[in-house]
């Protein structure tokens, strides 16, 4: 995985700027653009510091060095053979402390492994109370969120539960990754037109 991070650290510390430039193409502007970073790898393998970190929302326009400084220290580090927590990172995305009224909810899912079940167990001391249970629930979570302002994009194997989430959530995309491929240039460019689009 290092040289994917590495690949996909460096799209993420000029996301911001690539993302105005879009914003100015489609003759777009917004007051406030917030931003969550949650890097996931393996509660059933991991310590409990390095399974699941999470950075706080961050206003890319007036706290731009404290999401810098967060991607800035990711590191390939810990997980265990695949899979990896990936549905718990999606569940604790869509549960985060979204701001409600014309904003836009934009998830993006990065990985090049297949995830375990929710239903899996037994379950790790460290493991979170408020993960869904099953893919249903993470679903239902999924179909709460206003229609009209959320977005998945899925950049993930062509393997379960993937596949299901990009073939059945409303407003979710998967785009199929390949393992060891990294983050291509056109899948970036994807990213900003789904996000410069949705506004």
């Amino acid at each position: 995985m290092h040289p994917i991070i590495d690949q996909v650290k460096s799209e993420g510390l000029t996301f911001y700027s690539k993302l105005e430039v879009k914003m100015e193409e489609k003759k777009k502007k917004v007051d406030q653009i917030r931003v969550k970073v949650i890097v996931f790898r393996d509660y059933y393998a991991d310590e409990p510091d390095k399974a699941m970190v999470c950075s706080d929302f961050c206003d890319l326009r007036s706290q731009s060095s404290n999401y810098t400084n967060f991607v800035s220290d990711i590191e390939a580090d810990g997980g265990g053979d695949e899979p990896e927590n990936g549905l718990e990172a999606l569940a604790l995305a869509i549960n985060s402390n979204w701001e409600t009224g014309q904003q836009r909810q934009v998830i993006v899912i990065y990985t090049d492994a297949s995830a375990y079940s929710l239903d899996k167990g037994p379950k790790p001391s460290h493991y979170p109370n408020n993960i869904a249970k099953t893919l249903d629930e993470l679903t239902d979570q999924w179909s709460e969120m206003p229609d009209s302002s959320k977005r998945l994009l899925l950049f993930a194997p062509d393997v379960y539960p993937w596949t299901v989430i990009g073939s059945s959530w409303e407003n979710a995309i998967h785009y199929v990754s390949e393992c060891g491929d990294g983050l291509q240039e056109l899948e970036m460019e994807e990213i900003l037109n789904v996000i410069a689009i949705s506004i």
